[in-house]
């Protein structure tokens, strides 16, 4: 087996630690979210959990800390995202690029139904993200249904 240089360590390690992620930076991008998760739009008011930034394109994948590859999500959606930025669309059966919350309007690729408690994909990316993301887990779903009984939910924009 090839030992690693000390070099080719200090390369790819530098590749891979990326600087954190200012407290300035973070609020900018929260409260352009209006305090919602990018992705299924819940309110971290209404759940209780702050929100997390995501790396769009994951650092893992050589993704930045620009703001153009930051989003706020909620940690249920962090999690389930993980390190992907493709997905399958159950439809076309092709792999697609999740949504982009920089690049894309979330209406173009999502609507609400059942009275808001599900989201629909209505592009392939729409569809690849509601099931990469799990957008519409049984969690999320009952916790909607009761905003919704408060008025709290969906939201409007």
């Amino acid at each position: 087996m090839e030992r690693l240089s000390y070099s080719r360590i200090e390369s790819i390690t530098k590749r891979i630690i990326v600087p954190p992620i200012s407290k300035s930076i973070r609020e900018q991008i929260i409260n352009q979210a209006d305090n919602r998760c990018e992705y299924c739009r819940s309110s971290s008011r209404l759940t209780g959990i702050p929100l997390v930034i995501d790396h769009i394109v994951p650092t893992s994948l050589m993704g930045s800390n620009e703001i153009d590859n930051l989003c706020a999500a909620c940690y249920r959606c962090n999690e389930f995202k993980g390190a992907k930025i493709t997905s399958n669309d159950p439809v076309t059966n092709e792999f697609i690029l999740l949504f982009n919350p920089r690049k894309e309007k979330w209406s173009d690729h999502f609507s609400w139904a059942n009275g808001g408690t599900h989201i629909i994909g209505i592009t392939a990316t729409g569809r690849a993200t509601v099931l990469s993301l799990r957008l519409n887990n049984e969690n999320i779903v009952q916790a909607r249904a009761i905003w919704i009984g408060l008025n709290w939910h969906p939201p409007e924009n």
